[in-house]
């Protein structure tokens, strides 16, 4: 049975806040680890760039907020976590996209029309101090949900008008291109995740500048939820639970039982600086051993790299095969490939092309090996060795292996435990296919050879 792929991503612009970790990175980890799900999650740090123009932000933002969903229990062996920027096919993608979409379906994105609706209040002309990045926010994000063919995207319901004109993207792109290259992605509300009020009863949100940062420590967070604005009914006045931005933040941490305990607490009329320390105390049960992994994690940047990077190259033995079929589609082909065998994978055969190879060379008294493709994309680069003879036994060695090995990256192929090659502009399973290829090839000839 196949899984649902469920795609979610958070931009990169600054720390995350209680309303975050509630509305978004709790619930989206709790799905991660359903059995019927195929989760990506990525840190969205090409479109920080249309909010912001700070790169110190920008990188640390990406650095808490990777630590955040790894602290909170993100899993990257189970998921396919990474960061936007390392994935060159969405840009990619992007501009096959932006070449079928209608300027009139962009003319009608929310944030754009808002932008251009401020500017004529204030009689200024409708598009100035407007980014092209904000107009084609709409493309990239469809890019960033058809790149893996998503079937769902958790949303807010201002977000919905996003998932709606990726699917007429991608329609679009079908229909003109004559396949179902493209998923058509569903928005997934969350009807049942809070929205947590900020510290002046507003939704917590940093354009409101009212937010309690996520990983405040104790003492801090303690203080924060003190600055929250309640009313003036004093000590032993019944209060109305469903009115209260405490009682609100309080239900999202605490079970059912102790949301009962508290709502009877506030009809009782329990002081607001004890409902405040009650706040407190239960935010802080949930949140304390989580801050401690956070604080390892945000001191180890090079782990987390590490991490991302491996995310990404998963992530990329989807993307690159995939952009390679879309740029087929499209016509941007190798000039060795016939236009009749654009939507069929030719063979070297029937139209001509040169067989993936192995070549050899010598170089500074070192030998030398690469794998090429059928279109000249150097797949693997060897190590150097003592003599061509050594090398020739390595290519034997590899053509051999039942399945490439590789390291722990994916990008280092391994014969028993030594290193002898390293991945290009390429994936592994380009590489098998290519040695299943020469292998076919050379199997075809022994065959083909008159018996002695």
């Amino acid at each position: 049975m196949s899984k649902t792929r469920i795609l979610t991503g958070i931009t990169t612009t600054g720390t995350p806040h209680l309303g975050n970790y509630v509305g978004a990175i709790r619930p989206a980890i709790a799905a991660s680890r359903h059995p019927g799900a195929e989760s990506f999650y990525f840190l969205a740090d090409y479109h920080a760039l249309v909010k912001c123009d700070d790169p110190a932000r920008i990188q640390q933002s990406t650095l808490e907020i990777a630590a955040t969903w790894l602290a909170c229990g993100l899993d990257p062996e189970k998921v396919v976590f990474y960061r936007q920027s390392d994935i060159p096919e969405i840009p990619e993608l992007t501009w096959l996209l932006t070449c079928v979409t209608a300027k009139g379906l962009l003319n009608r994105a929310h944030a754009y029309k808002a932008a251009t609706d401020a500017n004529r209040e204030k009689s200024e002309d409708p598009d100035a101090g407007i980014t092209a990045g904000l107009y084609m926010y709409p493309v990239l994000m469809a890019a960033d949900i058809l790149i893996f063919n998503a079937h769902k995207v958790p949303v807010g319901r201002d977000q919905v008008q996003h998932i709606e004109m990726a699917r007429d993207i991608g329609q679009r792109f079908n229909h003109l291109y004559g396949g179902e290259y493209f998923t058509l992605p569903e928005a997934a509300i969350e009807e049942n995740v809070a929205t947590l009020p900020g510290l002046d009863g507003r939704k917590m949100s940093k354009s409101y500048n009212n937010t309690i940062p996520l990983w405040l420590p104790e003492k801090e967070l303690r203080n924060a939820i003190l600055g929250i604005v309640t009313n003036s009914q004093v000590p032993g006045e019944p209060k109305n639970p469903d009115e209260s931005h405490i009682f609100s933040i309080y239900q999202a941490f605490a079970g059912p039982v102790r949301s009962a305990a508290m709502r009877a607490a506030f009809k009782n009329g329990i002081a607001w600086g004890e409902a405040k320390q009650v706040l407190f105390n239960c935010i802080n049960a949930e949140l304390g051993p989580l801050r401690e992994n956070f604080e390892k994690l945000i001191a180890s940047p090079e782990t987390i790299e590490d991490l991302l990077q491996a995310g990404a190259s998963k992530a990329r033995e989807r993307t690159l095969p995939f952009i390679r079929k879309l740029r087929g589609a499209v016509g941007i082909r190798s000039l060795h490939t016939s236009s009749v065998a654009s939507t069929v994978q030719s063979t070297a055969e029937t139209v001509g092309q040169k067989a993936p190879r192995f070549v050899s060379y010598r170089e500074n008294d070192k030998a030398y090996f690469k794998l090429i493709d059928s279109n000249g994309l150097v797949l693997l680069q060897s190590v150097p060795f003592d003599s061509q003879r050594d090398a020739g036994r390595v290519i034997a060695a590899i053509k051999q292996q039942m399945s490439l090995k590789t390291d722990g990256s994916g990008r280092v192929v391994m014969v028993e435990t030594s290193v002898v090659a390293k991945l290009m502009d390429a994936i592994r399973p380009d590489v098998e296919n290519a040695l299943q290829r020469i292998n076919a090839l050379e199997a075809s000839k022994k065959n083909a050879s008159p018996a002695s």
